[in-house]
C-alpha cells in the first residue's frame, strides 16, 4: 500500500512538472487608440502553440514597449504619447497593478530597458530624440528622472531624419555599455555604463557608430559572446554587422533583407538571434510584411545566399519574439490586430505558420516571462 501511494505521488509530481514545462507566459504591449485595454497577459502552450488570455490592464495609455525585472515582480512600460511617461506595475499572480507613473521628459517614448544590475531604468524618447534614466529602488519603484541626454543631429532623409530620433536601448552582454540607435542621426552611440556613484551613463567617453546615410538604425542584437552586433536599418531595409570589443565597433558587412527588385518603403522593424545563435531573424513592414531568416557563419557574417522570407499573415509586423526553448516565433502585426504563431525548425531555422493567432488590438511588443 505504501509503495502504491509513493508511486501515485511521484506520478503527480511528474504530471505537474510536465504541465508547467509546457506553458510559458506572454506579455503584450499595445497602442490603445482602437480600443485595446493596454497590456495583456497570455498563457502560451509550448506543446501546441496556442494561447489563452489571463488578464489585462484597464487604463494604460499606449504602453507600446515593456521590460520586466529579473525577479519578475515588476513590469515597466512606456506610455507613447506626446507628453511621454513611464508606468511601473507590480506583477502578482499574473495580474498587473499600477503603482507609479513618471514623466519621460520627452515626446513619444518608444523603448525601455533595465540595466543588467537592475539598478537603473532607461527610456528612449523617439520624437524627443532623448534618453532618460531613473534609479530603481529595491521595492521596484523609480526615482524621478536622474539623467537626461539630448541627442542633436539629422541626416539626408528630410521627412524621417529631420532631427534626432532615439529608437532603442541595448546593453552589451558584459553589461559595460549601453548602445542607442538613433534613426534620425544615422548613428549608434555607445555609452559606458557606470555602476559607481554618479550619472549611470558616462557622456565623456562615449563612442559613435556612423551608419550609411539614410539607413535609419532602429534596433540591434548582440551575439551571445558579445563579439558581434547586428543592426537593423529601418529606412533602407538592411542589416549591418559589426565586430565589438571594449566599447569599439568595426564594420564587417551590410546586406539587404528584402528582394533585390523591391523599391517599396521597407519599414524594417525588429531583429533577434535564435537561442543557439545560428540564425538571425528580422521583420519588414511596408508592402512586404514578412519575417526574414539568415544563417549566421562562425565568423559573425550573415549567409545572404540562403535568405528566406515568410509572410507574417498580416500588416506591419512590428515586434517579434522567440520562445525561450527556441521552438516558436511569435510576430505582432500592428495594423491587422493579430499575433501569428510560427513553429521553428531548430535544425535549419525554417518557420512554419501554424494557423494559430492571438487577437489583440494593435500589438507592438511581445515579451515571454
Amino acid at each position: 500500500m505504501l509503495k502504491l501511494k509513493l508511486a501515485i505521488v511521484l506520478l503527480l509530481i511528474v504530471l505537474v512538472h510536465k504541465t508547467n514545462a509546457q506553458n510559458a507566459n506572454l506579455l503584450i504591449g499595445t497602442y490603445t487608440q482602437k480600443g485595446s485595454k493596454g497590456i495583456y497577459l497570455f498563457q502560451f502552450d509550448t506543446a501546441t502553440g496556442k494561447a489563452i488570455e489571463i488578464s489585462h490592464t484597464d487604463s494604460a495609455k499606449n504602453p507600446s514597449f515593456l521590460t520586466l525585472s529579473k525577479d519578475k515582480k515588476n513590469v515597466y512600460a512606456v506610455n507613447e504619447t506626446a507628453a511621454g511617461s513611464v508606468s511601473v506595475y507590480a506583477l502578482n499572480n499574473n495580474e498587473l497593478k499600477l503603482i507609479q507613473t513618471k514623466t519621460s521628459k520627452g515626446a513619444d517614448p518608444c523603448y525601455i530597458c533595465l540595466s543588467p544590475d537592475q539598478r537603473n531604468l532607461f527610456v528612449a524618447n523617439y520624437t524627443g530624440g532623448s534618453i532618460t534614466s531613473y534609479h530603481r529602488f529595491a521595492d521596484g519603484g523609480l526615482s524621478n528622472p536622474q539623467q537626461f541626454v539630448q541627442h542633436i543631429g539629422s541626416s539626408i532623409n528630410k521627412v524621417r531624419q529631420e532631427k534626432a530620433h532615439v529608437h532603442g536601448l541595448f546593453f552589451s552582454p558584459d553589461s559595460k555599455y549601453l548602445l542607442t540607435p538613433d534613426l534620425g542621426m544615422d548613428q549608434v552611440t555607445i555609452y559606458p555604463y557606470q555602476i559607481k556613484n554618479g550619472p549611470p551613463l558616462d557622456l565623456l567617453k562615449n563612442k559613435n557608430i556612423a551608419t550609411t546615410p539614410g539607413a535609419g538604425p532602429r534596433h540591434l542584437v548582440f551575439s551571445s559572446n558579445g563579439k558581434f552586433i547586428y543592426l537593423i536599418e529601418e529606412l533602407t531595409g538592411s542589416v549591418s554587422v559589426y565586430s565589438f570589443s571594449k566599447g569599439m565597433a568595426n564594420f564587417i558587412q551590410r546586406i539587404y533583407i528584402h528582394p533585390a527588385n523591391s523599391k517599396e518603403d521597407h519599414g524594417s522593424a525588429d531583429i533577434h538571434l535564435s537561442p543557439d545563435g545560428l540564425f538571425l531573424y528580422a521583420t519588414n513592414r511596408g508592402t512586404e510584411n514578412n519575417i526574414v531568416k539568415l544563417p549566421v557563419f562562425k565568423n559573425g557574417k550573415l549567409d545572404e545566399k540562403h535568405i528566406a522570407y515568410y509572410p507574417t499573415q498580416g500588416n506591419a509586423p512590428r515586434n517579434f519574439t522567440i520562445s525561450p526553448d527556441g521552438n516558436w516565433v511569435l510576430v505582432a502585426n500592428q495594423n491587422t490586430d493579430n499575433i501569428v504563431v510560427f513553429k521553428r525548425n531548430a535544425i535549419n531555422g525554417d518557420l512554419i505558420y501554424t494557423g494559430n493567432t492571438i487577437k489583440v488590438s494593435m500589438p507592438v511588443c511581445l515579451l515571454f516571462y
